[in-house]
């Protein structure tokens, strides 16, 4: 999830914006992003996306640059629900496995810090449609400064 850091405090405003009280990045709409649970110090986060008809590519299932974006969503959003004032989220790699077929309709996605050190966190993501788990990812992430 990409914050807005004209904040001096990422942390509230990842929680601001959860609330509701401060807009959401564009993206998230785009997306059907919605958070359904943080537990930042366990490292856990589940969300909900909605692929719409847009999304299909011509063989009518969700296109796998859909779900990517939704994976490197899913673990950065985890990423920044742990951040300090003054740090933002960049994804430096993003591994994608696509297990089998998507349909337009409720994904709901999972996230799980697997390491963190000081300026490098490892996640793995996964979506599930039905039950069934349709694409995973493991995420390498860099914490940086913003201003």
């Amino acid at each position: 999830m990409s914050l807005n850091y004209n904040t001096a405090d990422a942390q509230s405003y990842f929680s601001r914006m959860l609330s509701g009280e401060v807009a959401r990045p564009p993206v998230l709409t785009l997306l059907g992003s919605r958070i359904d649970a943080v537990d930042a110090a366990a490292g856990m986060l589940s969300a909900t996306y909605e692929a719409p008809p847009d999304f299909r590519n011509p063989a009518g299932t969700v296109q796998g640059g859909m779900l990517s974006a939704m994976l490197d969503d899913l673990t950065a959003s985890l990423v920044d629900a742990t951040l300090a004032a003054g740090q933002g989220v960049a994804t430096l790699n993003l591994n994608v496995s696509f297990l089998r077929v998507a349909q337009v309709g409720t994904l709901q996605g999972e996230a799980r810090l697997l390491r963190r050190g000081r300026d490098v966190c490892h996640v793995m993501g996964s979506l599930l449609q039905d039950g069934k788990e349709v694409a995973t990812a493991v995420a390498v992430c860099k914490v940086v400064p913003v201003t």
